[in-house]
């Protein structure tokens, strides 16, 4: 992965505005490099059977826990 100089300073950018710190054009490329490392590691597209398994269990879990019975 490559970042360039504009990903650099968007990210100098970012992280001042977060966090109030300057941080030095290898610290900000450094540090994106290890985020977009880490979200290409926890961000996986699902696919529709994974998709649909997903939407199943939700209701079957809503289901079972918001059948109310009217109270007489």
């Amino acid at each position: 992965m490559v970042l360039s100089d504009e990903d650099i300073k968007s990210f100098q950018d970012l992280y001042r505005s977060n966090f109030g710190k300057e941080i030095s054009k290898e610290d900000a490329y450094e540090s994106g490099i290890k985020l977009l490392r880490l979200m290409s590691l926890a961000y996986k597209p699902m696919t529709q059977t994974e998709y649909d398994f997903v939407q199943k269990h939700r209701k079957e879990i809503l289901k079972d826990n918001f059948s109310f019975e009217p109270i007489v």
